[in-house]
């Protein structure tokens, strides 16, 4: 007795291979990825621990848009580069540590820490000469090896009461 089947074999293969992917088509989106987090150690290396400004405006596209927690609407590149500038004013030590980082298509993800000590004005706080250490989150979207949208979180509350501007928790 002869099964029929729904489908033929070689048809299958075709379906199968179309599915998976071409193994060049892996390896490109691989190396895609690869390079795409390239940008982002770049950019939390030179741009925020570094201070490089030619650089941020180098990896940041024109159509930059910066989502901030906090912040009740998007930055804009000019913007983004505006609070660059104040961020480094206020922490010119600023060091950022890539505690991890995770890529996947044109995103990259990054836990991170940064450590700096307050030597000038941020956000209307006088500098108080305090080290801080700061953990946070950051989703850049990459498209051509530049950044067009980023999502970042921070412990800001932490700062503030590294900075003394906010007491913390009651001591039990």
């Amino acid at each position: 007795m002869r099964l029929k089947m729904p489908f033929r074999w070689p048809a299958a293969a075709v379906l199968f291979v179309l599915a998976c992917g071409t193994p060049d088509s892996r390896v490109e989106s691989a190396s895609t990825v690869d390079e795409n987090k390239a940008v982002a150690r770049r950019f939390f290396t030179e741009v925020w621990g570094g201070g490089s400004e030619s650089v941020a405006q180098e990896l940041l596209a024109d159509s930059y848009v910066g989502h901030m927690t906090g912040n009740p609407t998007p930055l804009d590149r000019a913007g983004w580069l505006d609070f660059f500038r104040a961020f480094r004013t206020a922490f010119p030590d600023a060091q950022f540590t890539i505690e991890d980082m995770i890529g996947e298509g044109d995103r990259v993800v990054l836990r991170l820490t940064m450590r700096g000590t307050h030597r000038g004005m941020f956000n209307g706080i006088p500098p108080t000469g305090r080290s801080v250490v700061v953990t946070g989150v950051s989703i850049e979207r990459i498209q051509n090896g530049r950044i067009v949208e980023g999502w970042v979180t921070n412990d800001a509350l932490g700062m503030l009461q590294q900075l003394g501007v906010v007491s913390g928790p009651p001591k039990s």
